[in-house]
């Protein structure tokens, strides 16, 4: 009988246990153990290592804004030179085709395409693939030509001009090998101006100096896939 009596009250007493524990009020948060008072908090960022760093490529942006922009340090790489010459030509958009038809990341004509073996402009238009080996393809090819133009000329000033061979293979990409030889041989004097009027004088002085050695001189360079 006294086993029954105490189930019975067993239950309920576990109830009021279990309330009781739950609304128990709770010690009150102290603060102070949360305080930055007193600790030195200097995230400042010295001068001469932002300098070093921004000259190096990288970007140390400001934590509160909502997004953060980098820009890569390309130098005077190749790659540096392909794509400062894609920037001046269509500001690196693969699908760009300007009043004039020329196409792409690099703005080739379609007469230019078919000396590196491209028969389909649209294509070439639609294949980042292919454009980055069409203009590979023509810098090789160019190089060839204007190989002994290269010797002879690399390091001395025409019309003001620094002559270099990044400079020569900017120039010719944009006008062409023989246009090229022309301000070349004639002291500048000849300097071939397109229509929108970039000249030869201007790709070479624009784009001097870049490191264009991996280029390998080919007469018959092709952008093959």
């Amino acid at each position: 009988m006294m086993k029954k009596v105490s189930n019975y009250f067993a239950i309920p007493l576990a109830i009021c246990s279990v309330m009781f524990m739950a609304l128990k009020p709770s010690p009150s948060l102290d603060v102070a153990m949360y305080s930055t008072e007193g600790l030195e908090l200097d995230f400042t960022v010295q001068h001469d290592l932002a300098s070093s760093s921004e000259a190096h490529g990288t970007h140390l942006s400001n934590p509160f804004q909502k997004t953060h922009t980098y820009f890569p340090y390309l130098g005077k790489s190749y790659t540096g030179f392909k794509e400062a010459l894609a920037f001046k030509e269509s500001r690196g958009n693969y699908f760009s085709v300007n009043t004039l038809g020329y196409l792409g990341k690099y703005q080739f004509g379609a007469e230019t395409l078919k000396l590196i073996g491209i028969h389909n402009p649209n294509q070439f238009l639609y294949n980042p693939e292919l454009q980055e080996k069409a203009f590979l393809a023509n810098a090789e090819r160019n190089k060839w030509i204007l190989r002994k133009d290269i010797k002879r000329f690399n390091g001395k000033k025409i019309n003001g001009v620094l002559v270099t061979e990044s400079g020569i293979l900017a120039a010719a990409h944009l006008a062409g090998p023989g246009s090229v030889k022309k301000f070349l041989r004639s002291a500048g004097r000849q300097n071939f101006s397109d229509a929108y009027g970039s000249t030869v004088k201007h790709y070479m002085k624009k784009f001097s100096g870049y490191d264009t050695t991996s280029i390998i001189p080919n007469k018959r360079a092709k952008a093959i896939l």
